[in-house]
């Protein structure tokens, strides 16, 4: 405790001083969050069950969204599983996930309480029934919030498996109206791709953090992050800390006013 406490005093007053710069920085609009490290944060702290650390992981979302909301971020896309993790994590795992997600974090963003809109990104199809159905109540008990901030949860999602979506979709509406191949190829624009992303009518993130010391995107928001800064963080998720939240605006307010000059 003594080797502790001088340095969480340290931390909450170099927060403060972060919050006070931050009051007239640049802020993004959209932040995108790769929640990562949940399971290797449960194996260090002596947790043989993974799903303790997504339990956790998902439990710090709630937190993570009032830094948000105390800065005025009203955008905020969180990377919960990839299609991937679906295909390569054990059957009893992803089924403690799939839980997890039910229990957690649908059941909160549903209270009275919450300000958040939630809007999903990914595939739908490739969960299990309950948690589809958990996550499309979660989006139609928030659809009517009058505060604009809005939650996005990529489930089961991949950004190459995104654009391919939006690409049959384009074809799909174009065929409907009588559009040839030749012609739409001859006027095909971004932002006809655009239209049809999971995300259409959001703006672009523009910042992506990753948390647990990888330096990669790992197919998020691929489309959508073409023009986003990236910071990463070696905090594992459940340990990322306000501190290290306002760190990484802080960098990006003074890259952003690096390129403004």
């Amino acid at each position: 405790m003594r080797t502790t406490a001088p340095l969480a005093a340290f931390h909450a007053l170099r927060a403060h001083g972060l919050r006070r710069r931050l009051r007239s920085a640049p802020l993004p609009r959209h932040l995108a969050l790769i929640m990562d490290g949940n399971r290797r944060w449960a194996r260090r702290a002596g947790l043989t069950d993974p799903g303790a650390g997504h339990r956790r992981g998902a439990e710090h979302v709630a937190e993570v969204l009032s830094w948000c909301e105390s800065l005025g971020i009203g955008q905020v896309s969180v990377f919960v599983c990839s299609a991937e993790n679906l295909r390569r994590r054990g059957a009893a795992e992803v089924a403690s996930l799939m839980r997890t997600i039910e229990e957690v974090v649908t059941e909160h963003l549903r209270r009275p309480d919450s300000d958040w809109r939630v809007r999903i990104a990914g595939s739908l199809d490739t969960l299990p029934d309950s948690t589809a159905r958990a996550l499309r109540t979660a989006v139609e008990s928030t659809r009517d919030r009058p505060r604009g901030s809005v939650l996005t949860l990529a489930v089961g999602y991949g950004g190459r498996q995104e654009v391919v979506h939006s690409v049959r979709e384009l074809l799909r509406e174009q065929r409907a109206s009588g559009t040839t191949l030749n012609d739409l190829a001859a006027r095909l624009t971004a932002d006809d791709i655009g239209r049809h992303l999971y995300t259409a009518g959001a703006p672009d993130p523009e910042l992506v953090i990753r948390t647990s010391g990888e330096r990669r995107v790992s197919n998020f928001l691929l489309w959508q992050s073409a023009h986003s800064e990236l910071y990463f963080c070696d905090a594992y998720w459940p340990a990322f800390r306000e501190i290290d939240f306002l760190r990484a605006l802080h960098l990006y307010a003074l890259r952003r006013r690096h390129t403004a000059d």
